[in-house]
């Protein structure tokens, strides 16, 4: 059976006003409420009765489900289709399918500064013969046959510091920050030029695409702020206008998760901006980031998007997600390019449905256009 068979056709009118909400959040104008990303992945296909191995190893079936769990919750007209760890097997990682989380490292691609210089970054043709160009694009061909109007490419250029790390062991990569910065910058770039080169890859298949970077790993729990300038700030720069001259973007999606209280002040002048830009920020220490200081830091640069804390979504407590939704929403709903509710990193794959729509309600209730 064809994995569109499993599905009704998506509402059309449905599809148009979400189109709306999400073009007044990032282009300008107004629409009913603002819109709700909460970075959904793996629980589109359970949500859909699959499962979370299901999402990666069926990228098709991942894709379709996630339109399906768009319309389900209300949230955004588009497909997001996004692999783990891309780009890393292209450098030598093997990865293995689990049925309960994301696939995962098998092995240790570098050891030694001898094995960073060893590495071979692949340019755009050797990019589309590897796993995770493989994975994308039979999502992204299947959107385009099947649910055309849903269909937006994504160049997944994630964290470049974690994705080295995940290369040479988290330990190993932390020490190395400490006693061999040169050569834990140098692994940084080599992933960083891999990841371009994919963006370059998905540019010239799919045309201009959403670039999605930010920083995870270097968060101000993990490293100093003048290592995180070093290895993320300054890198960020370097990936986002490599990657534009490749053909990726205009719009780039900033994910900064985790602790960033005692370092985002590095990336407000550091980084790219087009003028598709969405700016997402995590934690300040153990709380979420404020939605005032957010728009106050990158309101007149990006749509920001502030969060609820992904935390609550294993609870069965849709009126805490709710009031934590409506605190951040009256705080940041006026921000001068726009605001989209968001949760702090994905949403947890068995999270209750009630929770998603907590914060639809919230948006619905106080993130009504005109109400400021």
């Amino acid at each position: 059976m064809d994995v569109s068979e499993l599905f009704p056709p998506i509402d059309k009118g449905w599809q148009a006003n979400a189109r709306k909400r999400y073009a007044a959040a990032v282009l300008g104008g107004e629409a009913d409420h603002v819109p709700v990303d909460p970075m959904m992945l793996s629980h589109a296909t359970v949500a859909c009765g699959h499962s979370i191995r299901d999402f990666y190893e069926r990228p098709k079936l991942g894709a379709h489900c996630l339109a399906y769990a768009q319309q389900l919750y209300d949230l955004l007209p588009v497909t997001k289709y996004y692999f783990a760890h891309p780009w890393m097997s292209e450098l030598g990682t093997r990865l293995k399918f689990m049925d309960l989380t994301p696939p995962v490292p098998e092995n240790t691609v570098v050891q030694n500064a001898e094995d960073v210089e060893r590495l071979e970054v692949p340019d755009a043709d050797g990019i589309k013969e590897g796993f995770t160009f493989q994975q994308l694009s039979g999502a992204y061909d299947y959107i385009k046959e099947k649910l055309p109007e849903m269909f937006v490419p994504i160049s997944p250029c994630p964290e470049p510091e974690g994705s080295a790390a995940g290369l040479a062991g988290i330990e190993e990569f932390l020490m190395w920050t400490l006693t061999d910065l040169d050569l834990a910058l140098k692994l940084v770039r080599k992933y960083t030029d891999t990841a371009v080169a994919g963006a370059e890859a998905m540019a010239k298949t799919y045309g201009m695409a959403l670039l999605t970077t930010g920083s995870v790993l270097a968060n101000s729990d993990i490293m100093p702020p003048e290592t995180i300038q070093k290895v993320a700030a300054e890198n960020l720069e370097y990936l986002v206008r490599q990657a534009f001259t490749r053909g990726a973007g205009p719009q780039v999606f900033y994910h900064f998760c985790g602790n960033h209280d005692a370092d985002l002040h590095l990336f407000e002048d550091r980084i790219i901006y087009s003028p598709l830009t969405i700016v997402h920020v995590g934690y300040k220490g153990r709380e979420v980031y404020p939605a005032e200081e957010m728009k106050a830091m990158f309101g007149d640069k990006a749509t920001i998007m502030p969060s609820v804390d992904t935390k609550r979504f294993t609870m069965p407590n849709p009126k805490g997600v709710y009031d934590e939704a409506a605190r951040q929403i009256l705080d940041g709903r006026d921000s001068p390019k726009g605001f989209i509710l968001g949760t702090t990193c994905e949403v947890p794959p068995y999270s209750p449905p009630g929770n998603i729509l907590a914060l639809v309600r919230a948006a619905e209730d106080h993130g009504r256009y005109g109400d400021w």
